[in-house]
Formats: C-alpha cells, sequence, structure tokens
C-alpha cells in the first residue's frame, strides 16, 4: 500500500460568508441610498436641467393641403414695404381669407361679410389671431392712398398666417 493513502484529507478553510458584510460595505450601502433619495428630490430639477441641454425636436405638424397652399401663398404674396400702397395686399390678404372661410365654412356664407361683421367671424373662429384689432384689414382696401408701416406689416401677416394654422 501507497504511504499517500493513509494520510488524512486535507483541511479546506471554511466558504467566505456572505452576510453579515464588513462595515465598509454597510457604509457604501448608507451613501447608495443617500444618493437615490437626494436624486429622486432633486428629479424635477434634473429633468428641466436635461431638456435644456437636450432639447426634444419640435413635433413635425402636418396641415392639411388647402390649408399649406394658403400659407404657401401668403409668403408669395409681394408685401408694401418702404411705403408702397397697401391696399392691394390687403385685398389679396381678404380675398385668401374668404376662400378659406367659402371652404371650411360653406354653410356660413362668410364670403358675404364685411367690415366688423367680418372680422368679428374671423376672430370667432380663432381668437389667438386676433384679427379685430387690425380694422385696416377691412377699411385699407376702401382708403385713397392707404400705406402701413413695417412693424402693422409683419404684424398683420403674423396674424393671417396665425388664423390659416389654428382656426377650427
Amino acid at each position: 500500500m501507497n504511504p499517500l493513502d493513509r494520510l488524512a484529507a486535507p483541511i479546506l478553510p471554511p466558504p467566505p460568508d456572505f452576510w453579515p458584510p464588513a462595515p465598509g460595505w454597510w457604509l457604501l450601502a448608507a451613501l447608495l441610498l443617500a444618493a437615490l433619495a437626494l436624486l429622486w428630490q432633486q428629479r424635477r430639477r434634473l429633468q428641466a436641467w436635461w431638456q435644456r441641454r437636450y432639447p426634444a425636436a419640435a413635433p413635425v405638424v402636418t396641415l392639411d393641403p388647402q390649408r399649406q397652399a394658403a400659407l404657401d401663398e401668403l409668403q408669395r404674396l409681394p408685401r408694401p414695404y418702404d411705403g408702397a400702397p397697401a391696399g392691394p395686399w390687403l385685398q389679396a390678404l381678404n380675398a385668401l381669407l374668404k376662400r378659406l372661410c367659402r371652404a371650411h365654412y360653406p354653410d356660413s356664407h362668410s364670403h358675404t361679410l364685411s367690415g366688423r361683421a367680418w372680422l368679428a367671424f374671423l376672430d370667432n373662429r380663432c381668437p389667438a389671431a386676433g384679427l379685430t384689432r387690425w380694422m385696416i384689414l377691412v377699411e385699407g382696401t376702401y382708403r385713397a392712398d392707404c400705406r402701413l408701416d413695417d412693424k402693422a406689416i409683419s404684424g398683420l401677416q403674423q396674424s393671417v398666417e396665425t388664423w390659416i394654422r389654428k382656426h377650427a
């Protein structure tokens, strides 16, 4: 018989215990919980920071073809800058708005309206555009020599564009 067979089995150390962890691990767990609680408390501020840093792309709003064609026509209309007569431009704006109203509101007979009633009708359909403050839209076509400053032209153009985009 081999003398090595008579030896006793080797004594192995016990497997390491995973519980309870060493004091340093308790400290790490407490710090991790504190950091998570702080992040949870500051989540709104972090969301605002994230949105400022990485702004989301604006949602693409697709307009129906009729509105898009009206917006394209509005952009093509020559604006009466530098003291040019504004009457033809105002007539073109009114004609564009009346064509849209005739197509979108056929039973309202809006194409027969004029003056304050016409502006009230437009403002009823889209108050955000605020077209009632642009009385020049209906009066300017009847003035012999109607001229607008650049600020008024831009404001009226913006209001008409808003009305085309958002009217009910």
